[in-house]
């Protein structure tokens, strides 16, 4: 097996005093799609959040391509240019077209204009949005503008994408159009960490489902072996909660 992209040792978050993770030790590999499933509340978006320090650890090691970026001090900056983050809201800015909230990071941290453009103009296409890259933000659903968010995230040419809940806020009508996006960079090989509620989606695309219970990374495993035969009798008990 190739060296894991993301790996996690010992990993814990309190806020408050309140513990959110409670020592995560976890591997990502190079073009895995890995969802993490669980309750509100059980650790999923605090721990996407310290995969790319948007979130400092309190204790442990968060290895990106071997390198501890958790290290006090540590230059996080170049990390967050490989590591994408996709959040529930969109974020767009109102006053700016879908063109232009796209193009925004690359100017301002990759001093691109002119060249990021046919990158940008051919992600607009290839994810069915070519027609409105010129519309606001209020002029697009809300399956359209998480596809932005995707794709300004996707314009900086990350290695890795961390997506969280980014179906959530959405009508059922527009779920599969965004989960489409991801199966498409799934067949790209992109390294991908999505919390999801999606169960049918985790069943039938993810490389591998981790269940997360009160902090803990409490089952990990194939899909089949997750859904079909959880070993855990707290995994079985949420699975059947919500698969109903």
């Amino acid at each position: 097996m190739p060296d894991p992209r993301l790996s996690l040792r010992g990993v814990t978050k309190s806020f408050d005093d309140v513990p959110v993770l409670r020592g995560i030790d976890l591997d990502i590999g190079p073009g895995e799609l890995v969802c993490l499933i669980g309750a509100s509340g059980s650790g999923k978006s605090t721990l996407l959040r310290c995969m790319n320090g948007l979130e400092p650890v309190d204790d442990g090691e968060v290895r990106f391509d071997g390198v501890d970026i958790a290290e006090p001090g540590f230059d996080l900056a170049p990390i967050r240019q490989r590591i994408g983050i996709v959040f529930q809201s969109f974020n767009l800015f109102p006053h700016m077209s879908a063109y232009e909230n796209v193009a925004l990071a690359p100017a301002r941290v990759l001093g691109e204009t002119d060249a990021a453009r046919p990158r940008i103009e051919a992600l607009f296409n290839r994810f069915g949005l070519a027609d409105h890259m010129t519309k606001y933000p209020d002029q697009l659903s809300g399956g359209q503008q998480q596809r932005v968010a995707v794709i300004r995230a996707l314009a900086m040419r990350p290695e890795t994408l961390l997506l969280d809940e980014i179906t959530s806020a959405l009508d059922p009508e527009l779920v599969g159009e965004v989960l489409d996006v991801l199966r498409k960079l799934r067949d790209d090989g992109m390294t991908m960490v999505l919390a999801t509620h999606e169960m049918g989606f985790a069943r039938d695309v993810a490389d591998r489902v981790v269940f997360m219970d009160q902090g803990v990374v409490a089952e990990d495993g194939a899909p089949e072996d997750i859904f079909s035969n959880p070993k855990r009798d707290r995994t079985r008990a949420f699975l059947s909660s919500v698969l109903r």
